[in-house]
């Protein structure tokens, strides 16, 4: 093999395994054990990859700030979750739950958001499937009996 075939071909590993390390970043910065929820007015809302961001001006300060920026999953995780670019849109008013950003400054991970028209949604993925993705089980779903139970038992 030739030294410039050789270089050529480390560079490409080199290349190779740098791409997933540039494509996506940890969630570590957010305090996922302490959600707390907030309320307010979007005044802003920004579908694009990797992330889409809502800022939301809050009703009542919570830590001290009266706007939060929400990070979100990329447009297309969202969209599997039922989102749609204009679901939420600006002078919306929203409560969500989220998990706050762990240095104390005004940002979070979005874990569930309520929407005007009272649907709540995930943070991406199909309804049910992973942590933060869906709104808590409702009282009769709860209670419902499991799908193999046998009735009069």
């Amino acid at each position: 093999m030739s030294i410039r075939a050789a270089s050529g071909a480390a560079l490409l590993t080199l290349l190779a395994g740098a791409a997933p390390v540039f494509a996506h970043h940890s969630f570590s910065m957010f305090d996922q054990a302490s959600p707390v929820t907030i309320t307010g007015v979007v005044s802003g809302v920004e579908w694009t990859n990797p992330h889409v961001y809502i800022e939301l001006d809050l009703t009542e300060p919570v830590k001290g700030a009266k706007h939060w920026s929400i990070e979100l999953g990329s447009p297309s995780i969202l969209q599997r979750g039922g989102w749609k670019f204009n679901t939420v849109k600006k002078g919306d008013k929203v409560s969500a739950v989220v998990s706050p950003l762990k240095n104390g400054e005004p940002g979070s991970l979005l874990t569930r958001i309520t929407l005007p028209d009272g649907r709540v949604l995930g943070n991406g993925g199909p309804a049910g499937v992973g942590p933060g993705t869906t709104a808590p089980p409702s009282p009769a779903s709860a209670t419902a009996a499991p799908a193999s139970a046998s009735p009069g038992r």
